[in-house]
């Protein structure tokens, strides 16, 4: 199996960290492509990854991990789409786009694809994340415990109906950095009030 990983910013780094450190998952099997492709390459040194372009991802990997913002996935799935169409082996689009269903995916990567949708938090690089997901009616069992597989050593993995992501992702995703924003003003105001930091 092949892991290829199209943008390598905060989350899709995280994720690609978390993958090279999964037992079944050799890190000569994961790709790593980045619209800067320094970043990739650092990224690459890093864990022992290999670097391409986002064309050779989406023509040669079974997961391709879609780690851009929302806002630029339909740039990137319209460069890729292409590629995807003309493949003759089986791969599934993994996208951590907050806010994408897996209708709105397909629809921008032009065809009925394996969609797995999933919302990880940057503490999966540690081990120590939680990932929600969902997958499309038409991923595998085999499929969806290869994703399992890749992602086991990040930290726990929850399947959710689709309709849930969005409320899960808030709470899993975002939710810990407001309460951490609380806990920083309640140190702070402490430090205000004479206690040492």
């Amino acid at each position: 199996m092949t892991y290829g990983f199209i943008g390598t910013g905060n989350m899709g780094g995280a994720l690609a960290r978390a993958a090279a450190k999964t037992v079944e998952v050799r890190s000569s099997s994961i790709v790593l492509a980045n619209r800067t492709p320094e970043k990739a390459a650092r990224l690459a040194d890093e864990i022992g990854a290999s670097v391409a372009d986002n064309l050779t991802v989406a023509r040669e990997c079974d997961y391709i991990l879609l780690g851009v913002k929302p806002q630029m996935m339909a740039g990137m799935l319209a460069e890729i789409a292409p590629a995807l169409k003309e493949r003759t082996t089986p791969f599934v689009l993994l996208s951590m786009a907050a806010g994408l269903t897996i209708q709105r995916i397909r629809e921008m990567a032009g065809g009925d694809y394996p969609v797995i949708r999933i919302m990880p938090n940057t503490a999966v690089a540690v081990g120590e994340g939680v990932t929600m997901y969902c997958c499309s009616d038409n991923v595998t069992e085999a499929q969806r415990e290869g994703f399992v597989s890749l992602l086991h050593c990040s930290g726990l993995l929850e399947e959710l109906e689709e309709k849930l992501m969005d409320a899960g992702s808030a709470v899993a995703g975002c939710g810990g950095a407001f309460a951490y924003l609380f806990l920083e003003g309640l140190a702070d105001g402490a430090v205000y009030a004479g206690l040492p930091r």
